[in-house]
């Protein structure tokens, strides 16, 4: 099967790669925005949920972090050596996925105090949310061109034993 990087990384080293690649980003940034919904919409900013909000967030932002530096040294920069990318859509998929480090790393920050300091409780939320929301918006975007054959852009096929994180 035709496939990009992105797509082949989930693939090999099953469940492991999906796990923590997939599965660990997105359940903690879904926990973030469910959470947000909650907490913005009742102004508890102190409670248990937000306590739960908190974690996730700077969870998912060291999480990614992490994921994002060994990518760029164990893919990116193997791939880009080789001239191995596998088109426009691997390109985006890559790219788009490993932006995913600005929203994630932002959440953190302003959990861990570095960022939105002189804002009050609801208006630090706010900058939150907007960090989920772009979160969702790149993942998304990132998982649409990473599920897609990359000749239909006119990129190579590629996929099985590449490159990549296995």
């Amino acid at each position: 099967m035709n496939m990009t990087h992105y797509m082949e990384l989930l693939a090999v080293n099953q469940p492991w790669n999906l796990l923590l690649y997939m599965a660990v980003p997105v359940i903690l940034a879904e926990t973030v925005a469910i959470s947000e919904l909650y907490l913005l919409y009742t102004r508890e900013y102190g409670g248990p949920v937000r306590t739960v909000n908190k974690i996730a967030s700077i969870m998912a932002g060291v999480i990614f972090v992490g994921i994002f530096v060994y990518l760029i040294f164990n893919a990116v920069v193997p791939i880009t050596k080789a001239g191995a990318w596998r088109g426009p859509a691997d390109v985006i998929a890559v790219a788009t996925y490993l932006a995913c480090v600005v929203p994630l790393g932002g959440i953190a920050l302003i959990d861990l105090g570095l960022i939105g300091k002189g804002l009050n409780d609801h208006s630090r939320m706010g900058l939150h949310a907007g960090f989920v929301a772009l979160f969702l918006v790149v993942a998304h975007i990132a998982m649409i061109f990473g599920m897609m054959d990359p000749a239909v852009l006119g990129g190579s096929s590629g996929g099985g034993g590449g490159h990549g994180a296995h």
